[in-house]
């Protein structure tokens, strides 16, 4: 889309890239730039129309709390500020198992997610899993 932007944008690329059409076909493309130009600052109304009226709301608003002695910093006073969502965080579970790896590392595993490498070699040699529980 870019590299249609530039061409619609740069005079002599333009004419370039719309040298073939006839003048009746220009007339048309015309036709529906002109079209798309009107809509484009129908909605540009419409957006200004409504900011305009939502700072006219404002300055009520303002104008109002100015008469009731009324601070903007009051309003938020006391009010609870909405909770950030955030996820808790839960505690990590104890370790399960235990064993000591062949470089004398004590290795444990909550026996949840991938079973430390020593763990599983141990248990491939035949050994059983209940007897590196932690707590037997």
């Amino acid at each position: 889309m870019s590299e249609f932007i530039d061409i619609l944008t740069h005079g002599r690329r333009l004419k370039a890239a719309v040298k073939e059409l006839s003048v009746q076909e220009l007339e048309e493309v015309q036709e529906k730039l002109a079209k798309v130009i009107a809509d484009r600052r129908e909605e540009e109304a419409e957006l200004k129309k409504l900011e305009a009226e939502k700072q006219r709301k404002i300055d009520e608003l303002k104008k109002a709390m100015a008469e009731a002695g009324i601070d903007a910093s009051e309003l938020l006073e006391g009010e609870a500020k909405p909770a950030a969502k955030t996820k808790r965080k839960r505690a990590p579970k104890p370790p399960k198992y235990a064993i000591v790896d062949a470089n004398g590392e004590r290795i444990t595993w909550t026996g949840q997610g991938r079973m430390p490498n020593a763990l599983k070699n141990a248990l491939n040699k035949g050994d059983s899993l209940e007897t590196y529980l932690i707590n037997k």
